[in-house]
């Protein structure tokens, strides 16, 4: 998937027939999915995050031969200006998940992993693009590949890891959703992994504080403090409490 700036234009890059430079936040788009132009595929597919090109397309590569009308008269050469803005390769996620559960659980923890950690990387992009509904459901889909318990204890310690991070990640997102219940329930399930780590003491006594159960906040908050007495996110929200 890949967000896009993009300006389509006709003759010497004076006829603007297509654009998306209003859109403060451009969506995220699939090649082959949602870019079905052959020569902007291609085009974007040479491209690395943060890269701006101009692209010619000749008609073969562009609206063939019956071009689009109104917009583009037929056997029409267009012109793109476009930057990528961000891109996260989905491919193995794709597949993976076209996989019957006995095939997904046959394949090596490496592979597993790197689908968690694409599907969370898709869900960091929504979060921060505010859409945290989505989020959610990304960071779930990661967490439902990570089911697996290994026999190995470097392979469960990176299973664990794995899912720590989304623990977090879904604490965090509950809280935006004003579903504190929820995010406690994550901050909690991080604990359990980690029971030092000041991140889940701070979510859970942000949940905690959101449904007035102020002995537990403080608790939390504690202990979160104790960890990282310099931390002022932490000790913006024990005034908060006090």
């Amino acid at each position: 998937g890949c967000t896009v700036q993009y300006s389509g234009y006709l003759g010497n890059w004076n006829k603007l027939f297509c654009s998306n430079g209003n859109s403060k936040y451009p969506r995220l788009m699939k090649l082959g999915k949602d870019i079905t132009l052959w020569g902007l595929e291609i085009g974007l597919l040479s491209m690395t995050k943060g890269e701006a090109a101009l692209f010619i397309l000749t008609p073969e590569y562009a609206y063939g031969q019956r071009g689009c009308p109104p917009s583009i008269p037929p056997n029409t050469t267009v012109l793109f200006k476009v930057e990528v803005l961000d891109f996260i390769d989905s491919e193995e996620c794709d597949v993976f998940f076209q996989l019957t559960y006995e095939q997904q659980d046959r394949l090596p923890l490496e592979k597993v992993l790197k689908v968690a950690a694409t599907e969370r990387e898709f869900g960091n992009y929504f979060f921060y693009k505010q859409h945290f509904k989505i989020a959610r459901d990304r960071y779930k889909r990661a967490l439902s590949v990570l089911g697996r318990k290994s026999s190995s204890k470097t392979e469960q310690s990176q299973i664990n890891a794995s899912k720590l991070l989304l623990f977090l990640n879904l604490s965090l997102t509950y809280l935006k959703l004003e579903c504190a219940d929820q995010a406690l329930k994550y901050g909690e399930l991080a604990l359990e992994m980690d029971q030092g780590n000041a991140k889940a003491l701070f979510r859970c006594g942000q949940a905690c504080l959101y449904m007035r159960e102020y002995s537990k906040s403080q608790d939390f908050l504690a202990r979160a403090q104790c960890i990282q007495p310099f931390n002022r996110d932490i000790n913006n929200e024990l005034k908060k409490l006090a």
